[in-house]
């Protein structure tokens, strides 16, 4: 594939003998793209990156709203999760799942639910930087071994 060049002097071309299978643009370049951009392959996206609300009022950090673990487990056992590298089942529904990769500090965003929230069944959930300890409850306050979903967001270390 030729690579062609346009300058203020005009166009200049790079052999059509030339392969080339990349292309590199340096931030003083600058690239915009029109359309759709179809990528393959493993890609970074830096945690610089921005996007642009579903309304197009405002823009956001992309890499500050994503959840960065979850994990669906049935009691203690993770049955799919992402980030969560161990489960320890301390008591009858007291579990600590550990991450894969951790939090920059302790003040991240938990959620998540028991399979069966009805009549005042709680989820209690204490975060830390390497893990999260989750007690699923019943009506009464007691911990029971509950399945749970956990999601897990914050700034990763």
């Amino acid at each position: 594939m030729a690579l062609t060049k346009i300058g203020k002097e005009g166009i200049t071309g790079i052999s059509n003998s030339a392969d080339a299978t990349f292309l590199t643009a340096t931030s003083s370049e600058g690239v915009t793209l029109a359309g759709t951009l179809a990528v393959t392959g493993v890609h970074t996206v830096g945690n610089n990156a921005i996007h642009t609300s579903d309304g197009g009022a405002v823009t956001q950090n992309l890499v500050q709203g994503l959840v960065k673990a979850w994990v669906h487990a049935h009691s203690h056992d993770p049955q799919d999760s992402f980030n969560i590298a161990s489960a320890t089942d301390n008591s009858t529904g007291n579990y600590t799942f550990g991450f894969t990769n951790h939090f920059a500090s302790a003040s991240i965003c938990p959620a998540g639910a028991n399979q069966s929230t009805r009549n005042g069944q709680g989820l209690f959930m204490n975060p830390g930087t390497t893990g999260v300890n989750v007690n699923p409850g019943n009506a009464s306050g007691a911990s029971t071994d509950y399945n749970t979903t956990t999601l897990i967001a914050g700034d990763l270390a």
